[in-house]
C-alpha cells in the first residue's frame, strides 16, 4: 500500500494504491474522493477495500495544481460530463486493469463529488458496477443512465444538499430496468460515511451540518461489498 504515479496523456497522476495481503489477486476498484481531495479518510476507505480482497486505487484528481486551483475545473467537468477529470479516471481504469494482480472486473466507489463521477461513468460500458455515495444526480438522469452498469447507491435522509436526488435516481434506475440497490438512511446527513477528524474537512462538517454516522456507514459498506462480490465476480 502506498503512493503511485499513473501515466496519463497530460503527465503523471498521483494516486494511492492498496492491495490485498500476500500475493492474492482481486477485482479492481477505483475510489473517487469528495471535494476535499485525496485525504486520510479516502485512503482509509481504499485500505478497507484492500482488506476485503480488492485492488483499490484512489486517484488525486487535484494532482495538477491542488484543490484551490483544480476544484472548480473538476466540478465543471462533472457538470459537462467530459473533461480532464474523466480522462484521468479512464487512465486509472486502464492502469489498474493492466496490473498483474487485478482480475478482470473493475468497479468505482465514489463519495460526494466522486459519487457524481461514479454515476456519470456507469453507462460508459467500462465498469462492472459502481457505488455512488451521496453523489449528485443529473436532472436528465434517464438519458444520462442509458445502458448503465449495476449501481449500489447510498444517501442520507437528512442530506439538505441533495434533497430529492435519491428519489430521482431510484426512479430512473427502476424505470430503466438497471440492476440496483439504493438505500436512504433516515437521520443520516450528507457525507455520513466520511470520518473527518481534523483540518479543513472537519471544519466544514460543522459549517455544513454534516457528520459521520457509524451505523449507517457500516450498513452501507455491507451492501457495497455484497454488491461488488456479485457483480465484480469477486470471492473474498
Amino acid at each position: 500500500m502506498g503512493n503511485v504515479l499513473v501515466p496519463t496523456t497530460r503527465g503523471d497522476l498521483r494516486a494511492y494504491l492498496a492491495q490485498p495481503t500476500g500475493a492474492a489477486r482481486g477485482a479492481g476498484v477505483i475510489v473517487l474522493h469528495e471535494a476535499y481531495g485525496l485525504n486520510d479518510d479516502i485512503r482509509s476507505h481504499t485500505d478497507h477495500l484492500a482488506a476485503e480482497g480488492y485492488m483499490a486505487l484512489a486517484p488525486d484528481l487535484y494532482s495538477r495544481g491542488g484543490p484551490m486551483r483544480c476544484l472548480a475545473r473538476t466540478m465543471a467537468a462533472l457538470a459537462r460530463g467530459r473533461g480532464r477529470a474523466f480522462d484521468d479516471i479512464e487512465a486509472c481504469r486502464t492502469w489498474l486493469a493492466g496490473q498483474e494482480r487485478c482480475t478482470q472486473g473493475i468497479g468505482i466507489l465514489g463519495f460526494c463529488m466522486g459519487g457524481g463521477f461514479a454515476i456519470a461513468c456507469a453507462p460508459t460500458g467500462r465498469y462492472d458496477a459502481v457505488a455512488p455515495n451521496y453523489g449528485p444526480v443529473p436532472r436528465q438522469a434517464r438519458l444520462a443512465l442509458t445502458g448503465s452498469c449495476p449501481i449500489v447507491a447510498s444517501y442520507g435522509g437528512d442530506d439538505w444538499m441533495l434533497r430529492g436526488h435519491a428519489e430521482r435516481l431510484e426512479g430512473e434506475l427502476q424505470g430503466g430496468g438497471i440492476p440496483h440497490d439504493l438505500k436512504v438512511y433516515p437521520g443520516a446527513s450528507h457525507s455520513f460515511m466520511s470520518h473527518h477528524t481534523n483540518g479543513f474537512a472537519s471544519a466544514m462538517d460543522r459549517v455544513l451540518r454534516t457528520r459521520f454516522s457509524p451505523e449507517a456507514s457500516s450498513d452501507a459498506w455491507a451492501r457495497i461489498l455484497g454488491f461488488f462480490a456479485r457483480y465484480l465476480e469477486h470471492t473474498p
